[in-house]
């Protein structure tokens, strides 16, 4: 289901979440720590716009003594990386007993790793290219080429070349000839131990959006992204002038409406909540493929979920401060 103009109603008025205190996670120690403290201090200014009380906080050794001495109502989550997004925090803090933002521990586990991920998508009849997974060790220990032509052989070319575990496209890359892949494979290996090689599906780079405002999971309005070098990289990601996004996406209405559908598949079927960026590609034939769901979406100036917010007609921090309010209530 899209995001309709009900969606306008069911934002919480930021007057009935002023009282909350609210704490915003940031920073962290992965390779997306700059990311996330972008992040982080684009929620916060847009929860104090609306009046709710909010600070920021890095997720270091002084936050468990920090969240005992002075709770807070809630917590969202802008951590990038292993931190914010493979569920060791959201146990920790179920632990603590603090409510937050998002989905629990163990579905974040779940869309963090990719592979896995992608299988469950697959399971649940959702389209997502072909794949293999292949962790460092066993690379070398069957032998490099003897991999790698297989690889080749069995998945075609183009590829695509990413880690199992990881955000902001860091060691991603895209394979056209056989020769490259050796390198490709090593870029990738610098950012994790095992690396996910796709068929490549040409065509248009979509992002969905989904968020929960109280009536169930809704698709935001698709966002079309155009990197100039034709990779959505993490220069293309964060580096202004380097990508064209077209929010909403330039899709004919039956399209646009089969890569919400397609999307919301995706977030149910991964038992997701609250928030999800569902990444896919759409093909010549109008046909979507779900590349990966993201479960902590960046929030900067050049992010996607923003974007989409915007696209709707939505305010960005009442939708925040909406979601903020949910995550509370659920401790009563």
């Amino acid at each position: 289901m899209a995001v309709s103009p009900a969606a306008h109603d069911s934002v919480t008025d930021p007057a009935a979440t002023d009282e909350l205190h609210v704490l915003v996670l940031a920073g962290g120690l992965s390779y997306e720590r700059d990311v996330s403290l972008r992040s982080g201090r684009r929620v916060l200014d847009a929860l104090r716009a609306v009046g709710m009380d909010a600070e920021l906080r890095d997720a270091d050794v002084a936050l468990l003594p920090a969240l005992a001495a002075d709770p807070p109502d809630a917590v969202v989550i802008a951590l990038h990386g292993a931190t914010g997004e493979d569920g060791s925090l959201r146990g920790v803090l179920d632990l603590c007993d603090i409510q937050y933002v998002g989905c629990d521990a163990r579905a974040s586990r779940l869309a963090w790793d990719k592979p896995s991920a992608k299988a469950v998508l697959r399971e649940a009849g959702i389209p997502t290219p072909d794949w293999v997974a292949l962790p460092h060790d066993r690379f070398s220990e069957l032998g490099a080429v003897a991999v790698l032509d297989r690889i080749a052989d069995r998945l075609g070319l183009p590829l695509m070349v990413k880690p199992a575990q990881g955000g902001s496209g860091l060691g991603a890359a895209v394979v056209r000839d056989a020769a490259s892949l050796p390198a490709a494979m090593v870029g990738c290996f610098a950012y994790d131990q095992t690396a996910l090689v796709e068929r490549y599906v040409p065509g248009m780079d979509v992002a969905v959006s989904v968020v929960d405002l109280g009536d169930g999971p809704e698709a935001l309005p698709p966002v079309e992204i155009v990197p100039r070098n034709g990779v959505y990289d993490y220069a293309a990601r964060y580096t202004a002038g380097r990508t064209t996004w077209h929010a909403p996406a330039r899709l004919d209405q039956e399209t646009a409406e089969r890569v919400s559908d397609v999307a919301l598949a995706a977030h149910n079927a991964l038992g997701l909540r609250d928030l999800s960026r569902v990444d896919l590609i759409v093909d010549a034939s109008g046909q979507p493929h779900v590349l990966e769901v993201n479960v902590s979406p960046g929030m900067t100036e050049t992010s996607l979920l923003p974007l989409a917010v915007q696209a709707a007609g939505l305010d960005f921090g009442r939708v925040l401060g909406s979601l903020v309010s949910r995550a509370a209530a659920r401790r009563l």
